[in-house]
């Protein structure tokens, strides 16, 4: 069995396509063009090349965007000022301030005070909440990603048994809710979980997110089940070279899954979809439009 490829690039690009499409119905039928503000804090690699590509999503979306870039140095009141002047900005409709913040920084105490109808990374406490007792709110992109996948993938949801390998509040809690929400019945696995291996292989659905590579071996999977590897992890190769692996090893476990997600290519173009979803979705919620179905 060589397991089927999830291509998380095509779709991610249809569903940018549709809220391309959602853009201009705003625009011809209620003059409104989403606004997407972006904080970046310093100077982190790494964040600079995902934000880069975030803005370049949302230009070719037809978005209007605001990019602030503070110091690294900047103190958490000031951080704070900016946030409250973003929540009060009516052309803004959604807020995402990058992670990792500087050391001087609470993340939480920023993501705290954004405005929940502007949150459209997901965390904000309230959000969280609305996840997890059915609500409407905005709905963390990585795991909404992950999610779409599935739904793509599989027939139906109902009743399969998921695993998921991360307890993070970025990216395993919520996804636990959503797979929930879809009537799988779900185990939450994490570093402390007995008998890991055994736990991953009853999963008709397993979702890595655990940040380790190549951790979940072929040997850990179910015959034919589903893989969704979120892991982003730089390794060096026998020649020396960096590449980017995922918390899944791929060889292996391709031999023995019905389908797995690459890495690259799987997961991380769904996450920036799924943030210009948000937005738009954000848009039409602050003004009472009705929402396109995306």
């Amino acid at each position: 069995m060589v397991a089927r490829l999830i291509d998380g690039k095509a779709r991610a690009a249809a569903l940018r396509a549709r809220v391309a499409e959602a853009v201009q119905r705003l625009q011809r039928e209620h003059g409104v063009v989403p606004g997407l503000a972006t904080v970046l804090v310093g100077e982190d690699p790494a964040s600079q090349v995902y934000v880069r590509s975030k803005h370049k999503a949302a230009l070719d979306a037809g978005f209007r965007n605001f990019e602030h870039r503070p110091r690294a140095g900047i103190s958490e009141p000031e951080l704070l000022g900016l946030v409250r002047e973003l929540n009060a900005d009516p052309e803004v409709d959604g807020v995402l301030v990058q992670l990792p913040l500087p050391r001087q920084i609470k993340a939480r105490a920023i993501i705290d005070a954004l405005d929940p109808a502007k949150d459209v990374d997901g965390f904000h406490a309230r959000n969280v909440g609305e996840l997890w007792s059915g609500e409407a709110g905005l709905v963390p992109c990585t795991p909404f990603g992950c999610l779409l996948l599935l739904r793509e993938e599989l027939p139906s949801l109902a009743g399969l048994e998921a695993v998921v390998l991360g307890r993070s509040t970025i990216v395993g809690k919520p996804m636990a809710a959503l797979l929930l929400a879809s009537d799988c019945t779900v185990t939450l696995a994490h570093s402390r979980t007995r008998d890991l291996p055994a736990v991953a292989r009853r999963a008709d659905i397993l979702v890595a997110a655990v940040g380790r590579a190549e951790m979940v071996k072929g040997s850990w999977i179910k015959p034919g089940a589903t893989v969704i590897d979120v892991g982003i992890n730089r390794v060096v190769g026998l020649d020396g070279k960096p590449r980017l692996v995922g918390d899944v090893a791929f060889a292996e476990a391709q031999d023995v899954a019905g389908a797995i997600t690459p890495v690259p290519g799987g997961v991380g173009p769904m996450t920036i979809a799924c943030l210009l979803r948000n937005t738009v979705v954000a848009a039409c919620r602050r003004r009472g439009l009705t929402e396109p179905e995306l």
